[in-house]
């Protein structure tokens, strides 16, 4: 278990323990211009020029240490930016900051000095919506080319208007500055972008100094599907619920249904069944398992290429998640499982037979888990190449927004299905696991244990589905046909997803679509830390660290 000790939290709160928001806003002073409710958290609208003293106040004096999310939309009369902050602590406590600025002038200061992973965030914001971040250190286009005219989700983007993507000749980041110059013997090398171990389209721009790493850019992008946009054109009720299985194209879809799902539930105050939520639990463990199989299997073949034993025993025990998952939902990957308010139907007949191969999996399982560590936490050769490589402080990680096994690995005890309960899991008997190894092999081992974590809990929701009475079986609550929330309602939930914390941001316009649907990635934050994670270590090291934080392009770019 972990020894890193969470930092104590100055908070003000009530007597009951909640925020007080009051005292908040006194806190915060002649920088809150007004106040707004949103679902998940009180909202403090601040001037454009008090970005930074305002997070920092937030971060110092009441301990909003992880700025989960950042959210910006375009309204008829200015732009928007939303700053979604929790504690690591506890992510029940959460508080929103609301920038305003301008239509002809979207200008507001940037965020990035206070918390890095807004540098990511925000080049988002800028590529997308078109608000600009004054004293970023690097506001560049981050999803679509740097030659791209216009601001897609801005309300004047002419979508209709040709597109010339020119090709420019990568220069030495480095060169006449921070390091070399005519005398350097830095080498600019690209990793990428076509290359399959990397679990996607990714360019990593590399500087080397000899064999080391002088400096890292991920360059992403190129999977970019406008996820955001066309959920904002499906109806809450129906047509938004099948993208979710798309993000990440791996098996973890129905912990991605489960996103929006808790999102939308939330808007639109649905409830769930409690025997729809033991099927969710279960259902969405086994995507668990399945997807840090395959991150297991992927990085054993980054590390030492053996696409034989690790690989294949991977992808055979995932097989086995799959068929049960197939029997399920009847899809293998694209599940479109989850409805608002519950699951699209029961357990499949004959139930006893689908239980029974449940549990065969299960007692095969340990087993087959202690053949993993043999081959692989006690293999040398990885070792050699995962131990003290990769290395992530738990401050640094804080900083960069890194959630899921990247954040536990760093000993940082933060697991939103516990955290920040839903389903059914705190009704279950399981434990968040945590190393404090900060390094590539303290990641791999947190995955392995979550293995066994979640097997604890499919292995206690198969229990109860047993003996859940036949009359009591409701998997959906009653759900309007048509889903229209209240005009200005907003909502930031998450969910624990494989990687991480994955989130969904919605606002409402009154009508049957929203108005604005921003994802969070999980991978999106853990990837942006790489070049903390690489930068003075050697390019074997690199290609290891970039295998341990699991990363899926179709979840980053969307």
């Amino acid at each position: 278990m972990s020894t890193y000790d969470e930092p104590e939290t100055q908070l003000p709160t009530t007597e009951d323990g909640d925020v007080d928001e009051d005292a908040i806003a006194d806190l915060l002073g002649d920088h809150v211009l007004d106040r707004e409710t949103h679902g998940n958290a009180e909202a403090y609208v601040v001037r454009a020029d008090a970005v930074q003293d305002v997070l920092s106040t937030l971060k110092d004096d009441a301990g909003f240490d992880h700025l989960s999310c950042v959210s910006a939309q375009e309204y008829d009369d200015r732009f928007e930016s939303i700053y979604h902050l929790k504690q690591y602590e506890d992510p029940t406590n959460e508080v929103s900051v609301v920038v305003p600025t301008p239509r002809d002038e979207p200008v507001s200061e940037t965020a990035e000095p206070v918390f890095r992973t807004a540098d990511w965030h925000e080049r988002e914001a800028y590529d997308l919506v078109g608000v600009q971040y004054d004293g970023h250190p690097n506001l560049e286009r981050i999803l679509l080319p740097d030659t791209w005219q216009g601001h897609p989700l801005g309300k004047d983007y002419n979508k209709d208007k040709p597109q010339i993507v020119t090709f420019e000749e990568n220069k030495n980041p480095l060169e006449d500055h921070a390091r070399g110059g005519e005398d350097s013997d830095t080498m600019f090398l690209n990793i990428g972008p076509h290359h399959p171990a990397t679990h996607g389209v990714l360019h990593v721009e590399t500087v080397l100094d000899g064999e080391q790493v002088a400096d890292v850019n991920p360059d992403i992008g190129y999977l970019h599907r406008c996820e955001e946009q066309m959920a904002e054109k499906g109806t809450y009720r129906y047509q938004i619920m099948p993208y979710p299985d798309r993000w990440d194209y791996g098996p973890g879809g129905i912990i991605n249904e489960w996103a929006y799902a808790r999102t939308a539930e939330d808007l639109a105050d649905i409830d769930v069944p409690e025997y729809a939520q033991v099927i969710r639990t279960m259902s969405a463990e086994m995507c668990r398992i399945a997807c840090h199989l395959l991150a297991t299997g992927t990085f054993c073949l980054d590390i030492y290429g053996d696409f034989t034993a690790i690989f294949m025993y991977a992808m055979r025990d995932r097989e086995i998640v799959q068929n049960l998952l197939e029997d399920l939902t009847g899809q293998r990957m694209m599940f479109n499982y989850l409805r608002l308010g519950g699951v699209v139907w029961d357990i499949p007949e004959p139930r006893e037979e689908y239980f029974e191969k449940c549990r065969d999996f299960l007692d095969d399982l340990p087993e087959k888990l202690d053949e993993y560590h043999d081959l692989i936490s006690e293999n040398e050769i990885l070792q050699s190449r995962t131990v003290d490589t990769g290395h992530l402080d738990p401050e640094i990680a804080k900083n960069y927004g890194a959630t899921g096994p990247v954040a536990r690995g760093s000993g940082i005890d933060y697991d939103l299905r516990r955290d920040d309960p839903y389903g059914y899991y705190d009704e279950l008997d399981w434990d968040v696991i945590t190393e404090d190894g900060c390094d590539n092999y303290a990641r791999l081992l947190v995955r392995m244990r979550e293995i066994e974590e979640s097997a604890r809990i499919i292995e206690q929701c198969v229990d109860l589905l047993e003996d859940w009475p036949e009359d009591d079986r409701e998997i959906q609550s009653n759900v309007p046909r048509t889903l229209k929330p209240d005009e200005g309602a907003e909502t930031y939930r998450a969910v624990e997803g494989a990687k991480g914390e994955l989130g969904i941001y919605i606002r409402s316009d009154g009508t049957e679509k929203p108005a604005r649907f921003k994802i969070r990635s999980p991978a999106f934050s853990n990837l942006s830390a790489l070049q903390e994670m690489s930068t003075g270590e050697y390019v074997p090291d690199l290609v290891a660290t970039l295998g341990s934080l699991d990363v899926i392009l179709g979840e980053v770019d969307r």
